[in-house]
Formats: C-alpha cells, sequence, structure tokens
C-alpha cells in the first residue's frame, strides 16, 4: 500500500481521457496544466458549434461540437444533450481510452490543510485501481490505504474486495446544493476537507456529482449515460444523478464498487438557483418516485454485460416510470439508442478501433 503523495501511483499517461464539457475558452486549464498536460482531453462544446473554444496551447485535445456529433452519431445524436452538461457523455463514447476522468471548467485546484495542492486526477486513479468493499463496511474507512486495514470482525473471505468502477469526488468552497437548499443558504461555503475515502454499500444509492468524477470506462462506460436534459426536455440537472443511479444498480448486479470521498477540488462558483429551480422543478416531484424504482430494482442473471443490464433497465423505466410521465418513455427509448451508439463505435474486442474523422484537434 503507498501513500497518495508517492510517486508509485501509476499516472496511466496513455490509459486515461479526461472529458470537459464547455461553452467559454478553457483558461482554467493553465491552473491544472501541472497535473493535465500529460493527458489526452476531449472537449464536448455545448451551445453554438460556431462559436470558436479556445483552449490554451501545450495540450493534446480533440474537440467535439454539436455538428461533430450529429455527423459521427446520425440520426443516434439525438440521445446526446444538448445545451446542458449532459452532453459530456458523448465524450465517454468516442474514448477509446480505459479510464476516464471529467471535470467542469469551473473547477479549480483545491489545496489541503497543509496548503498543498490537490492532484485530484492522481487521487482518482488510486481509488480506481484499489479494489472496493461493498459487501461489507469497513469502519476504519478504505481499508487499502497506507495506514489503515480491516478492523476486527471483517471477514476474511471479503478482505479481497472487487473491482472499483467509479471513483467520485467532493469539492471545498461551492456545495453541489440543489436550488432550494441554494436559496436558503446563498452564503454557505464548504470548508471542511475530511480525509476518507468510503466504499458505497452494496443496495444504496447515492447522488453522483459529474464535475469531479473518474471511472473504469471498461468496466462501467456503457452506464455512464446522463439522459435526456438541458434543450427541448422537462428537466436539467438530473444528468449525473441519473448515471449514478443506473451505474449502482449495475455495479451491485455484477459485483463491482464504488468509491467516494477524496479527492476534492475547488468549485469557484454557484449557478444561479432561479435558474436552476427552474430546471429542476420537475424532478424534484419526480425523484421522490425514483428513488424508490431505483432501489427496488434488481436485474436477471441473464445480465452477465453493462450493455443487457441496461438494456434490461431501460424496459423498467419504460414499463415504471412511463407512468410518471411520458418524459420516461423518451428516455427509456434514448437508453437504447446510447447503447446502439456506443456499440457501433466500440465494437466488441476493438477497444483500438479508430476515431472518427474530421474532429478539430490540438496540442
Amino acid at each position: 500500500m503507498a501513500d497518495s503523495a508517492t510517486p508509485s501511483t501509476p499516472v496511466l499517461t496513455d490509459e486515461l481521457d479526461i472529458v470537459i464539457p464547455t461553452i467559454r475558452n478553457l483558461d482554467f486549464l493553465e491552473m491544472w496544466r501541472p497535473f493535465f498536460q500529460p493527458y489526452h482531453l476531449i472537449i464536448v462544446q455545448d451551445g453554438d458549434p460556431l462559436k470558436t473554444i479556445k483552449v490554451p496551447e501545450g495540450f493534446d485535445y480533440e474537440l467535439y461540437n454539436r455538428n461533430d456529433i450529429n455527423r459521427i452519431l446520425g440520426p443516434k445524436a439525438s440521445c446526446i444533450s444538448f445545451k446542458d452538461s449532459a452532453c459530456r457523455c458523448f465524450g465517454y463514447m468516442v474514448s477509446k481510452k480505459k479510464y476516464i476522468f471529467t471535470i467542469d471548467d469551473d473547477c479549480f485546484v483545491a489545496k489541503d490543510p497543509s496548503g498543498k495542492e490537490i492532484n485530484a486526477l492522481q487521487q482518482h486513479i488510486k481509488n480506481l485501481l484499489s479494489p472496493s468493499t461493498p459487501f461489507f463496511f469497513n469502519t476504519l474507512y478504505d481499508p487499502y490505504r497506507d495506514g489503515a486495514d480491516f478492523v476486527r470482525g471483517y471477514p476474511f473471505s471479503l478482505r479481497e474486495g472487487v473491482p472499483t468502477a467509479i471513483s467520485h469526488g467532493l469539492w471545498l468552497n461551492i456545495p453541489d446544493y440543489d436550488a432550494p437548499t441554494q436559496l436558503v443558504k446563498p452564503l454557505e461555503r464548504n470548508k471542511r476537507y475530511v480525509d476518507a475515502v468510503l466504499t458505497i454499500p452494496k443496495g444504496t444509492l447515492f447522488p453522483m456529482c459529474g464535475m469531479n468524477l473518474g471511472f473504469n470506462r471498461e468496466l462501467i462506460g456503457p452506464a455512464m449515460y446522463f439522459g435526456l436534459m438541458g434543450d427541448g426536455q422537462p428537466i436539467g440537472r438530473y444528468d449525473d444523478m441519473w448515471a449514478g443511479w443506473c451505474a449502482k444498480v449495475i455495479c451491485d448486479h455484477l459485483g463491482w464498487g464504488i468509491k467516494t470521498g477524496l479527492p476534492y477540488i475547488w468549485h469557484s462558483k454557484a449557478s444561479n438557483p432561479f435558474v436552476n429551480l427552474k430546471k429542476e422543478y420537475n424532478g424534484i416531484y419526480w425523484q421522490e418516485e425514483l428513488i424508490p424504482f431505483f432501489q427496488s430494482a434488481t436485474l436477471s442473471k441473464e445480465c452477465t454485460t453493462v450493455q443487457k443490464c441496461y438494456i434490461e433497465l431501460s424496459k423498467q423505466v419504460k414499463d415504471k416510470l412511463g407512468k410518471v410521465d411520458p418524459y420516461f418513455l423518451k428516455l427509456a427509448d434514448a437508453m437504447v439508442t446510447w447503447i446502439e451508439a456506443w456499440d457501433e463505435l466500440n465494437p466488441s474486442g476493438n477497444a483500438a478501433s479508430e476515431m472518427p474523422n474530421g474532429t478539430a484537434k490540438g496540442t
């Protein structure tokens, strides 16, 4: 076991892509340059495809706008959200790497209590490369960290752990609140740094936030669909949570783990709570039906791949949530379209297949 600060943590330069959704110039990358520059970036431009997005010099990147998405996916492009950060999941689809780290463009480098800058990407890699323990809770947090271990009473048969599919990071400064909480706590800031990583237990859901997130694309990639949000849809700001709920059900079924806690990033600015309330309005009501649905969702033994799990889950969404609102009938169809598009761009057994031509590139 190695401490996160030691150089023994693999950097995975050739095995990880950084996915960034944006509508603006990516000046924030200058702060991340020491940590991100060795990696390949996939930038998904939201909004007006004619707008020029400037990327600081020296970064290796590919940039996709809406025209690229329509050209590459054709009719299946309908499953990718427009005018919403949910468009980031297109980057997951076109990547050919084993791991993904995704971050928002208003997230900066945080500092730990000693004042040292936090290499968030390194900690996500460490989380993803160490096992998870979803079947029995270890009260001393992550037993694989340096200085920790399994506590007395932890079954020896479970100490090997299981593969970690998702690493969910947290945020200092602006918390990830919904609009009602933003409105009643407009000045609240998160100043608490908790030096801990936990495995989320099997059968327990969580609200996944997409602005500081790593995952094993080869394990769980097809389930990381951020749904239909934004332009033309009756809901927004539930994209990452939808993906998290779907992924958690599938990870529980297939026997994989999800970690949450470190690393922290600095979330620099709060979005407008009144705009957010309009986006979240339906979701605030619907989530009272969504949570019980996912809590009770089960998958058949025939679901041996993520794709099979996701298709079966889409059928349950149509059958059970379609009664809540017709939107979920549309979403269920989009879930199927997403898997079809994923499989077209990622043929089985051909992870190194060529990228579609014609995207903007830079170094």
